[in-house]
């Protein structure tokens, strides 16, 4: 999916001994969005833009080690072995010991004739990817962050390289002792890391502008060459995993509490010390009315007692997640939050975490998985539309929503005259189409429109065509579902009526709710067994399992 932008030059920071002035480049594509103010507020306002970074460039990916240079040399050592060797068996060492460091010490001689030769290529080479690294930062990260401006704050949004974190920031107008002007909207931003880097620079000692660029409008059309093109082709799952996390946001069930910074910080300690070797990597919130809330980390079942936190909820509920590394990105926010307000959806569902700042909130969104592969997929599909509402209703919700810029359900139903049911779906329809996001500290919803052009929504609902096709199947009441669990493995085997044929598949799925075998009888299985991902039979199964049994 290809993205362009247009920048009024770059992001930059110019600054002395007593004051400092952000500025940032904001998409000339797009329509005027500008903000100009000076921070009050400046420490928290520096962990908090830093958190957003650290959202930005996470990819907890797994990444095998590179042996390149140690396969380079096991073959240029494979000649002497072999000749140590060789000399050993025939009594030869002696001679060949001779005739070895003979060798060695020419080989010597040509690779330091090499390196002096090569060695200015290699250094300019180093110094010129440092360059792109520092300065070019679109070279490393998939898409700019999102700012929006709107009557009663900023915010930013991200999303990370492995497309599992989503980190949102929102600085009320209280953060900023004096704002010149502003224009709302929506605009991507160019952000680079020496950005990054001045961010940490700031003090409370040191006046700090901070400027959403206007200027960046108002350049003639002749001097076009100042500004700087950007075309992004992102991948599709990219941009669905964003959906996915902003729609899930939108979702009325799930449990909600909050945990002191100091239970965070406990969360945190123990990942840090400790490595995992083996599954389940998950993380299990015991959650009991009137008691403490318990956190117990797998695989080593070690309990954190959160006495400073007090579950309220109505009913005793015990819910899993995954992917729990990344929560260490709210390290940075422990000095300066009051309070964290966790949303789980469910066992294998996103999660939330809403860092209260005072006049400041992080939201960091967690998809249920931090590897997006083909074993995680079906697990949800939060892009299904939820309520059918017309399109003209729809456009009637939207554009009331457009005249406030924020504002609540019940709010937009009793000044349209409409259910809050209606409203509600016609909310959540824009939420998935990037439109709209819903605010997850007011309890409202924002305009906020993630891209310039309308998004092909029929390619981002579903993964891959079998995740399609599963889907379609489970919908059409085709496919039964047999569960069973020993040892906390579960196999699921069942039957899927696929046009004129039934078939009899089965999956089995471990700890770390991930598909580790299956079988089929359909000529998908049969030509590739799992090596291109499990057919539409065997992800129906889980699909339907899940529903029935309300894991995701």
């Amino acid at each position: 999916m290809l993205f362009n932008y247009k920048y009024g030059g770059s992001s930059a920071v110019t600054g002395n001994a007593k004051s400092t002035n952000m500025s940032f480049a904001p998409d000339t594509l797009r329509q005027p969005t500008f903000f100009v103010g000076s921070l009050g507020k400046h420490i928290p306002f520096r962990e908090s833009i830093s958190a957003l970074h650290d959202v930005v460039v996470s990819d907890m990916r797994f990444k095998p080690k590179d042996k390149t240079e140690y396969l380079e040399w096991a073959k240029s050592q494979e000649d002497i072995w072999l000749s140590e060797f060789i000399g050993e068996k025939v009594g030869e060492k002696k001679d060949l010991d001779n005739k070895i460091s003979t060798v060695r010490e020419q080989i010597k001689h040509v690779q330091a004739e090499q390196n002096k030769v090569m060695g200015p290529f290699y250094s300019a080479r180093r110094e010129y990817f440092d360059y792109i690294y520092q300065k070019d930062r679109d070279a490393w990260f998939v898409l700019d962050p999102v700012i929006t401006v709107h009557p009663d704050e900023i915010f930013f949004e991200c999303f990370s390289q492995d497309e599992s974190t989503y980190g949102k920031l929102g600085c009320n107008y209280n953060v900023f002792k004096k704002i010149n002007e502003f224009e709302c909207g929506t605009t991507n931003i160019d952000y680079s890391a020496a950005l990054y880097n001045e961010f940490q620079k700031v003090r409370d000692y040191k006046e700090t502008e901070f400027k959403v660029d206007p200027s960046g409008f108002e350049v003639a059309t002749e001097d076009e060459d100042v500004y700087k093109e950007v075309k992004i082709d992102l991948p599709d799952s990219w941009v669905r995993g964003f959906l996915q996390v902003s729609s899930a946001m939108t979702l009325n069930s799930g449990v909600t509490f909050d945990l002191h910074p100091m239970d965070i910080y406990n969360i945190c300690l123990y990942l840090r010390r400790y490595k995992e070797k083996h599954g389940p990597r998950s993380m299990r919130y015991i959650l009991k009315p009137g008691e403490p809330i318990r956190i117990i980390l797998e695989p080593w079942n070690y309990e954190i007692k959160c006495p400073r936190s007090i579950y309220k909820g109505p009913a005793e509920k015990e819910i899993r997640v995954w992917g729990r590394r990344r929560i260490l990105i709210l390290e940075r926010l422990l000095p300066v939050a009051k309070k964290f307000t966790v949303t789980l959806l469910g066992t294998g569902l996103p999660s939330f975490y809403v860092a209260d700042l005072g006049d400041m909130n992080f939201t960091l969104g967690l998809s249920g998985w931090t590897a997006n592969d083909w074993s995680r997929a079906g697990n949800f599909d939060l892009m299904a539309p939820r309520m059918n509402v017309d399109n003209m209703t729809k456009q009637t919700v939207f554009n009331a929503l457009k005249e406030n810029w924020v504002e609540d359900v019940d709010s937009l139903a009793n000044r349209l005259g409409l259910g809050t049911d209606v409203v509600s779906g016609a909310l959540s329809a824009y939420t998935q189409a990037g439109r709209a996001i819903y605010d997850m500290k007011l309890k409202k919803y924002r305009v906020r429109e993630l891209s310039r052009d309308p998004l092909p929504m029929s390619a981002l609902r579903f993964a891959n065509p079998v995740e399609e096709k599963a889907n379609k199947l489970v919908t059409s009441n085709k496919v039964t579902a047999r569960p069973e669990e020993k040892d906390g493995i579960l196999k699921i085997s069942g039957t899927v009526r696929d046009g004129s044929r039934t078939f009899h598949p089965e999956v089995i799925i471990d700890k770390d709710e991930r598909i580790t075998g299956g079988s089929c009888s359909c000529n998908h299985y049969n030509m590739n067994q799992l090596r291109k991902g499990p057919c539409e039979h065997i992800l129906s199964l889980r699909i339907k399992f899940n529903k029935e049994n309300q894991r995701f």
